[in-house]
């Protein structure tokens, strides 16, 4: 057994430690500024805001969300009032059909600024900009690369999906950042248990306690505690962590790896990842759980041997919102299949007014379209086909990785086609799609950086540069930006995004 081995642990030099920070926190900064300008734009809900607003401030309240009265969004934005003057409440509870955990943090936003368009998105903002530095962490980790991780996070900030949602206050910036989260600790987890292994040999019992598979396993949870999506990541996450677990006692050279793994790590991990996130969910309960004023909460037929009443009517309670979900076939204008996903076939239009005369044209538009860059997108799903052969065939782990990810957020609603769904439901997989593109730059490239090979570096200059302009020609209708009618249109590339 060697004494020594490869630092799994640290970037490969202090150069590329301090660029693999400056690059990303470069990057998210330009994201908080494209995010933050004309935050408060439209002065409206926007979509699903009319709902996640107004249930942030009633869990502030009340612990649970209530039902309000029916002109509370014109009182709020004719007053904009703070969490305690807001009075647009019932005394009665609402059926809600999503966890409370994202609709807690956009009331928490609210506490500092206000039941106001700023108040109730900043959370958003937050969530969206630590997720760009995050993603630069991930592929520095992955790549050992500060370029890499620097073009990842800047792709991220300049992408219209995840800027509107990173500035809306819906629940799946949220989601997407809580998956990525996830992702990273369990990253952290194979580059540790690898380095242990190569330094001290693979130990022969049950290691059941490793910190960083466990904080994925609460990350995991609090995503579902968001939406329930993110138990596809769960199963996902899982499996992804075993076969890392395979491929490090492969690399210790461990005998018999497979049936190491699934003897000594498969129950320690199914408790890490499944049991772990089924508590920190039902943490995301508390307020309901606690309170007596939402929703189903008095229900109890008994029968429940050595349940408490709480839990019985909880459960009651998702039987529930399980049945909305799957029953869920209400047209909209917007819905979209996720077989359109990848290429942003049918963008999900969170607000549209035909406005007057104040941008110089006869009519003017004011839109927030949720149209992803298509500079980023579509070769990006060139990009995953590409990752997908490589992990198949070259069994680069990476690549792998980036599949897995992608895979989970996407895979799972193509057998819902009857469902109603939307295209911003993607952002959950982005940042796993632009791991799959970073990869493909960086295998562009070339170990030397493509020295001697100048026109891939132009290629690839020339590919980024081209990103930062559409997000320029793109923002207006990312960010409620008053513009000519005719100009909109220019901006609709496709027929189906209008």
């Amino acid at each position: 057994m060697p004494t020594t081995a490869p630092s799994l642990l640290r970037a490969e030099s202090r150069t590329v430690r301090v660029l693999g920070w400056a690059g990303p926190l470069l990057a998210a900064v330009v994201g908080t500024w494209l995010r933050l300008v004309r935050l408060g734009q439209p002065n409206a809900f926007v979509f699903d805001e009319t709902y996640y607003a107004k249930d942030g401030l009633s869990l502030l309240r009340f612990g649970s969300e209530q039902q309000t009265v029916d002109d509370a969004n014109e009182r709020i934005l004719a007053t904009a009032p703070s969490v305690g003057e807001a009075d647009v409440f019932l005394d009665s509870p609402a059926y809600v059909v999503h966890p409370p955990l994202g609709k807690w943090l956009i009331g928490v936003g609210e506490l500092p600024l206000g039941v106001t368009p700023e108040g109730w998105r900043v959370a958003a903002v937050a969530a969206s900009v630590l997720g760009i530095l995050l993603l630069g962490r991930v592929v520095l980790r992955l790549t050992r690369n500060a370029l890499l991780a620097t073009i990842a996070a800047g792709l991220l900030a300049l992408d219209g999906l995840h800027l509107v949602l990173g500035r809306t206050a819906i629940l799946d910036g949220f989601l997407a950042l809580l998956v990525l989260a996830a992702f990273a600790a369990l990253l952290i987890d194979r580059d540790h248990t690898r380095a242990r292994y190569l330094l001290h040999g693979v130990p022969l019992g049950w290691r059941w306690w490793r910190g960083w598979r466990v904080a994925a396993g609460v990350l995991l949870g609090l995503a579902c505690g968001v939406k329930w999506s993110a138990l596809w990541y769960v199963a996902a996450f899982g499996a992804l962590t075993l076969a890392w677990e395979i491929s490090n006692r492969r690399a210790a050279g461990a005998p018999h790896p497979w049936r190491g793994s699934l003897q000594r790590d498969a129950l320690p991990a199914f408790v890490s990842i499944v049991v772990v996130a089924g508590l920190a969910y039902l943490l995301t309960w508390t307020g309901w759980l606690l309170t007596d004023s939402g929703w189903d909460r008095q229900w109890d037929e008994g029968g429940w041997w050595l349940v408490p009443q709480p839990l019985q009517a909880l459960a009651h309670y998702h039987q529930s919102m399980y049945s909305f979900h799957v029953g869920l076939e209400s047209e909209h204008p917007y819905e979209s299949s996720a077989w359109g996903w990848l290429l942003q076939l049918r963008p999900t239009s969170f607000f549209y007014e035909s406005t007057g005369t104040g941008c110089g044209a006869s009519t003017c538009s004011t839109a927030v379209t949720s149209v992803g860059n298509p500079l980023i997108w579509w070769p990006a799903a060139a990009a995953l086909v590409y990752q997908t052969y490589r992990a198949v065939f070259v069994r680069d782990w990476r690549s792998t990785a980036a599949v897995v990810g992608v895979a989970a957020g996407w895979v799972p609603w193509l057998f819902y086609p009857e469902r109603t769904t939307f295209t911003f439901y993607s952002v959950v997989f982005l940042p796993f799609l632009v791991i799959a593109l970073t990869l493909s730059l960086g295998q562009l490239l070339g170990r030397s950086g493509a020295r001697g090979r100048p026109w891939r570096i132009g290629l690839v200059g020339g590919y980024l540069l081209a990103v930062v302009v559409a997000a320029w020609w793109f923002y207006p209708v990312w960010t409620a930006m008053e513009i000519p009618y005719e100009h909109w249109r220019w901006r609709m590339w496709l027929p189906s995004w209008i």
